[in-house]
């Protein structure tokens, strides 16, 4: 006699193999049914969560880009910018130039200031297209001049209107200057005051992952990484896989999550899963003792062949390294252009960061002596 296992697997196998939709299960057909999935779908629309995800300046619009070229299901892109030629060759769903009479479409000239006011004046244009926005991610490379300074604007914007803003953002490369760090500084501080979750990328702990390569690659590997965040979270949401998540569960652990980090990992052969989770864990990206998070974020991708085991063993690993009072949420998807591979994204939140932390006090106190003003510019 099979056993209950063994039964349902030669049925999944047989259903897989037929050619017949006939010989598969056949769904029961009534008027009744068929007015009580009616209702259903018409309820489904209505709770459907409204996700969109905001690229602001030159290196927000290139993650928008990035994210549209590898797609995502579930989420409106928007790219927002004051350069327009930039703003012009941006693929995504919406584009909003702001700041036209203050910068005519030319660019904030690195100077946040700008990029702040240029925010300010497209107030009203910017709330339109935020409204009835369940979840809002804001991404950019801070340092810059659009992105530092109409960021917290535009989560400022988000989060007024009720939706869970999530900033995504990266910390410049040391040998992009002095100034450019300083500024990146300050905006991250002001995103921490207005955003729900500030996720933070240091791009100089990307670039031990990859130390020789050319500066203009590791802009792009910056690029991937931002697109990897927002695109794990959002399809966890969205997408149906082994395990599910819905938007409450998000909330759950971004809500006033404060400062987060990621982790990446990936790996094939007989111990993927578990390598896959050591990689995230000790990813420069991650440089943070995780033992002290408020809570964690786990998805797991896999090929055709990933198991629910599997994916459990990448949760409990996180669970033995963090505090038994955190909570974790966990969902699991299938990719099948990744055969043999398992994927880890890590999110984190709640953490102490000195890197990030620390160094914003700092030169918070810098710049207010030096300039008696939020920005250097």
């Amino acid at each position: 006699m099979k056993s209950v296992v063994e039964e349902a697997l030669d049925r999944a196998e047989d259903q897989n193999n037929s050619s017949d939709p006939d010989d598969s299960v056949r769904p029961i057909k009534s008027p009744e049914v068929e007015k009580d999935n009616e209702e259903i779908k018409e309820v489904m629309q209505e709770l459907g969560t409204t996700i969109r995800v905001v690229g602001v300046g030159g290196g927000g619009s290139n993650t928008i880009s990035r994210i549209n070229e590898t797609g995502i299901k579930g989420a409106e892109l928007i790219a927002v910018n004051t350069d327009a030629q930039h703003l012009l060759n941006t693929d995504s769903h919406r584009k909003i130039l702001i700041g036209k009479n203050k910068t005519k479409g030319l660019g904030a000239g690195s100077l946040p200031k700008i990029g702040q006011e240029a925010a300010e004046e497209s107030k009203k244009e910017l709330e339109q297209a935020l409204d009835g926005s369940d979840m809002v991610f804001v991404t950019c490379g801070l340092g810059g001049g659009t992105g530092t300074g109409a960021a917290p604007i535009i989560a400022e914007t988000a989060k007024n209107q009720g939706a869970l803003t999530i900033a995504v953002v990266t910390l410049p490369f040391s040998v992009e200057g002095k100034i450019r760090q300083k500024n990146a500084k300050a905006g991250l501080k002001k995103l921490r005051n207005v955003a729900d979750t500030v996720i933070v990328i240091p791009n100089d702990k990307l670039i031990e992952t990859v130390p020789r390569l050319p500066l203009q690659k590791a802009f792009k590997v910056a690029d991937e990484v931002l697109m990897r965040a927002v695109k794990g979270i959002t399809e966890l949401i969205t997408q149906p896989g082994l395990v599910n998540l819905d938007f409450a569960d998000v909330r759950t652990i971004m809500e006033g999550g404060g400062v987060a980090m990621i982790g990446v990992g990936e790996a094939e052969g007989d111990e993927r899963a578990q390598e896959a989770v050591h990689k995230s864990l000790k990813s420069p990206l991650l440089d943070v003792d995780v033992s002290g998070a408020d809570a964690a974020l786990v998805n797991v991708t896999g090929g055709p062949d990933i198991s629910i085991s599997e994916s459990e063993g990448v949760v409990k690993e996180v669970h033995d390294r963090i505090s038994e009072d955190s909570r974790i949420i966990w969902g699991a998807q299938v990719e099948e252009d990744l055969e043999d591979t398992v994927r880890v994204l890590l999110v984190v939140t709640g953490v102490e960061s000195p890197q990030i932390l620390g160094s914003t006090e700092e030169a918070e106190r810098e710049e207010m002596e030096e300039h008696g003003i939020d920005y250097v510019g």
